[in-house]
């Protein structure tokens, strides 16, 4: 791939403010943020050499994946060199000076809109639907609409200039998104505790193809977090599967595993190899008491 100069500047999709730019801040605060309209963009300003870095959502602990990004991130060219968890929580604003009495409509993003159903409920507030939170806070900064207010994070009312009225009015305090950060270059030399390996594949057409290439992984003890099928191609035929593990290819069992799926795969690509978030542990489901 080109070599480019190093920009300090990180992509993300959506406006200033965005939960995408809370991750940034969060997890490269040294870095500038980057804002573009699409996914595409975000990956387009890395490997043109517009960014460093890109940071994207992959999926959410409420709403499953997020549509479309497990088809890019093959096709991406860029490699994921870390994750970073993000906690959504969600605020209430509206213009400085403005009582919540005020307020008779909410505009946000609509996954937003019922994880705050109560909270709007008990106030009698309208929820409206909009395109991105942060493009309406800037909006509403804009309109000097008092009767109107947004539900979106703190990022977006300190960089916009509105008052929050009310803070982390979600119904549920769990709803948190995975974010995958990802480079021009790969990094498989670092090291940490918990390792993660991401990567994609298909399996050969003769039977029992998944089970057998799945075998290695139990047979060789390593943890696989998650494993997930989506149409290739537009073939329906055609599935290609995305999955997470932990450990490094360079260990002895991964490697084994690893050997072993490739045996019954058509094809396999690694994605990435980074160090685990140390919120991914928070997320693992509780084993039952015996």
């Amino acid at each position: 791939m080109t070599q480019h100069a190093p920009t300090n500047r990180i992509a993300f999709q959506g406006e200033l403010g965005a939960y995408s730019h809370e991750a940034c801040r969060n997890a490269r605060p040294e870095l500038e943020p980057l804002p573009c309209r699409t996914f595409e963009d975000v990956i387009e300003a890395v490997r043109s050499g517009q960014a460093d870095l890109a940071m994207l959502p992959v999926e959410n602990s409420t709403y499953g994946r997020v549509a479309d990004i497990h088809r890019l991130l093959p096709a991406s060219g860029l490699h994921i060199v870390d994750e970073a968890f993000v906690r959504v929580h969600i605020s209430l604003m509206a213009l400085p000076g403005t009582k919540i009495e005020e307020i008779n409509k909410v505009r946000a993003h609509l996954v937003l809109l019922p994880q705050s159903a109560s909270y709007l409920s008990r106030y009698g507030i309208i929820g409206e639907a909009a395109a991105d939170s942060a493009g309406a806070a800037a909006e509403l900064a804009k309109s000097g609409e008092r009767r109107t207010g947004v539900l979106a994070s703190d990022l977006a009312a300190e960089i916009h200039g509105l008052q929050i009225l009310a803070r982390h009015i979600e119904d549920h305090a769990h709803n948190t998104t995975r974010f995958l950060i990802m480079s021009r270059a790969d990094n498989h030399q670092r090291r940490a505790k918990v390792m993660m390996t991401t990567f994609v594949f298909r399996v050969r057409n003769i039977p029992a193809a998944l089970y057998k290439a799945m075998g290695g992984f139990a047979t060789n003890g390593v943890n696989m977090t998650k494993l997930e099928s989506y149409m290739a191609d537009g073939i329906f035929t055609a599935t290609q599967f995305y999955a997470d593990i932990e450990g490094h290819p360079d260990d002895a069992n991964v490697r084994r595993a690893l050997d072993e799926l490739a045996y019954f795969s058509s094809s396999l690509t690694i994605l990435g190899v980074y160090p685990a978030d140390p919120l991914r542990a928070e997320h693992a489901p509780a084993l039952p008491e015996e």
